[in-house]
C-alpha cells in the first residue's frame, strides 16, 4: 500500500497549528523510505512559506546525507531569546553553516566540489534548537526526517568571509548553558567534512525545489551531540577561530 503523503502533511500541520503533539502518525501515512520522506516535507513546505535555509547532514563521513528546508519564521539572526511555549522540546545542538553568495539552480550537470566552494560566501557558528510534532523523539527515524528532521529553530552567528583555510574537522568547540561549559571537544559532527553535504543538497536535496538561492543559509549537522534541555535555558556556542553565538529559550 502506498504512504498516503497528504494525510502525513496534514497530522505534522495539525500538530504545529494546536500544539498538540503526536505519538505517531497514522498507520497509513508513515513514511517507509527517504523518497517518502521528502515527498511528505514537500507538501509540509509549501503550508509553511519560502524556503529561506536549509540543514542537512549524515550519520557518517561516507553516509547519504538528508537534509529539511528552513522558512523565515524560524531562522533568526542575534541574539533575541525564543518563548519555550512555542517548543514541545527542546534539543540545542552547535553547528557550522555557510551564505550562499550566488545561485546554485537546479540542472542536469551535477555540481562539482569545485562550484560549490565558489558560490559559498560566508562561514557562521549557528545554533540549531531541536523540536518535534511527536511527543518524544523516538525510534521512528523516518516520520522524524519527515518532520522536517526535528527541527525548531535555527540561530545564526556573525559572518566570517576569509574561512578556505578552517578544517571543520579539527575545529575545537564549547557549548555552554546557563553559564557552565557543558561540553568541549574538537570537531564532532558525524559526517565529517561539510562541504560535501552542500554538494549533495545542491544537486539532489534541494531539486524539487528549484535549488539553492543566494542568501540561503545552510547548517551542516552538530557538532556537540544533542543535549536535552529545560526552558530557561541560556545558550552559547563557540567554535576557535570561527566566532560565538548566543541564545535563550526562556
Amino acid at each position: 500500500m502506498a504512504t498516503d503523503f497528504q494525510a502525513a502533511a496534514n497530522a505534522l500541520l495539525r500538530a504545529r497549528r494546536t500544539r498538540v503533539p503526536l505519538d505517531a502518525l497514522p498507520a497509513a501515512a508513515r513514511p517507509t523510505s527517504i523518497d517518502d520522506v521528502q515527498a511528505i516535507q514537500e507538501l509540509v513546505a509549501a503550508e509553511l512559506g519560502p524556503i529561506v535555509a536549509w540543514k542537512v547532514g549524515a550519520a557518517t563521513p561516507s553516509a547519504e546525507p538528508g537534509g529539511a528546508p528552513i522558512h523565515a519564521a524560524t531562522l533568526r539572526h542575534g541574539s533575541e531569546p525564543f518563548r519555550a511555549t512555542d517548543f514541545n522540546l527542546i534539543g540545542v545542538e552547535g553547528e557550522i553553516g555557510f551564505t550562499l553568495g550566488s545561485d546554485l539552480p537546479s540542472r542536469d550537470t551535477p555540481y562539482t566540489r569545485e562550484e560549490i566552494l565558489e558560490a559559498l560566501a560566508t562561514m557562521h557558528p549557528m545554533i540549531e534548537l531541536v523540536d518535534s510534532r511527536f511527543r518524544a523523539i523516538g525510534s521512528d527515524k523516518l516520520s522524524h526526517a519527515a518532520d522536517q528532521g526535528s527541527h525548531g529553530a535555527l540561530v545564526v552567528g556573525p559572518a566570517l568571509a576569509d574561512w578556505r583555510h578552517i578544517d571543520p574537522i579539527a575545529m575545537p568547540v564549547r557549548l555552554t548553558l546557563n553559564g557552565k561549559v557543558a561540553l568541549e571537544k574538537i570537531g564532532g559532527n558525524s559526517a565529517g567534512e561539510p562541504i560535501r553535504l552542500i554538494q549533495w543538497l545542491a544537486n539532489t536535496g534541494s531539486r524539487p525545489y528549484g535549488g539553492l538561492k543566494a542568501g540561503m543559509v545552510i547548517t551542516t549537522g552538530s557538532c556537540t551531540g544533542m543535549p536535552m534541555v529545560e526552558p530557561g535555558v541560556r545558550v552559547r556556542v563557540e567554535f576557535e577561530g570561527v566566532g560565538a553565538v548566543e541564545t535563550a529559550v526562556l
